[in-house]
């Protein structure tokens, strides 16, 4: 889907981005992460040339971004910056609306597809199609900006610190509506954040960078098995590790045969959550429950914990 390659950026004789390749697979949620100043947001905008690369090139489905009209390239993008960009003076519909119209859609598929996303995003079209941005909450608007992002059906959404201006409690929600798009319709999404806790939680793979260079690329658990030395060791945090390996494991990878007695875990929950309920609840095992909710097995503090160990 896209292919970076010796991408590099010079501002003043000072080197913001330095000689960074990587590639994001079709329909994956790739995480850029880093320090303030890394270069993270200064790659992310080279993907759709809001910046122009000085040297190195990106290839989105082989093509040569260079080699195509930067209006022609944004329409195709859907791009999220923090604090979600509304335009004030234009309604939620005219927001979620502005690149459609600006691709010639007719009216009818304009208000089919705005009327869809905002099913899609839990806001009712009676009451918040006719609203202003300042009427909405913090939340409400990050689902509007994701919404105008995804109106043109973009395969590729790039995203800038989306969900930095919310509270904890929004931002869990926000972050567990974008997985729930991503899975729904397969867009190809590359997020910047400097937060590891967010990049562990969404990323397919993860991009650390510091100083303007490409530390490590791979999976969540590729970086807390094996992390780079320094910086990238430092960032995933030891004693961190085992708790992170554990939020990326499903129960169903733990289950095991026999019974247990006790409120069921979700076999879809992960490890690092199943862990905590046995510990609050005081029990050393627990049933666990299909979607149907028919009981496959059980899961244990020692199969959990089995789990969180250093691989030999």
């Amino acid at each position: 889907m896209i292919a970076i390659e010796h991408l590099t950026k010079t501002i003043g004789g000072q080197t913001i981005v330095d000689d960074v390749s990587m590639g994001v697979e079709a329909g994956t949620l790739t995480v850029i992460v880093g320090t303030s100043g890394a270069g993270k947001s200064t790659l992310l905008r080279m993907i759709n040339r809001l910046i122009a690369p000085t040297s190195g090139r990106v290839l989105i489905n082989g093509q040569d971004t260079m080699a195509i009209p930067e209006d022609t390239l944004r329409h195709r993008i859907g791009y999220v910056i923090q604090g979600n960009g509304l335009f004030p003076h234009r309604t939620v519909s005219g927001n979620i609306a502005t690149v459609p119209h600006l691709l010639g859609w007719d009216a009818k598929r304009i208000d089919k597809r705005v009327n869809d996303l905002l099913v899609l995003f839990q806001l009712d079209p009676a009451e918040f199609a006719r609203k202003y941005p300042h009427e909405l909450s913090g939340g409400q608007q990050q689902r509007v900006g994701v919404a105008r992002a995804l109106a043109a059906e973009p395969t590729l959404l790039l995203m800038d610190e989306p969900f930095g201006a919310l509270d904890p409690v929004i931002r869990s929600k926000a972050q567990e509506d974008l997985l729930s798009i991503q899975r729904r319709f397969g867009t190809t999404i590359v997020l910047v954040t400097h937060d590891m806790e967010e990049a562990f939680r969404l990323g397919d793979r993860i991009a650390v960078m510091d100083d303007a260079r490409l530390l490590q690329y791979g999976t969540p658990a590729e970086l807390l098995i094996s992390p780079a030395e320094g910086f990238v060791e430092r960032l995933v945090g030891t004693t961190e590790r085992p708790f992170r390996l554990l939020s990326l494991t499903r129960v169903a990878d733990a289950l095991e045969p026999g019974a247990a007695s006790g409120e069921p875990i979700e076999m879809d929950a992960n490890l690092r959550d199943a862990l905590s309920h046995l510990m609050w609840c005081g029990q050393h095992m627990l049933p666990v429950r299909d979607a149907t909710g028919a009981i496959r097995g059980r899961v244990s503090v020692d199969g959990i914990l089995a789990h969180a160990r250093k691989p030999i």
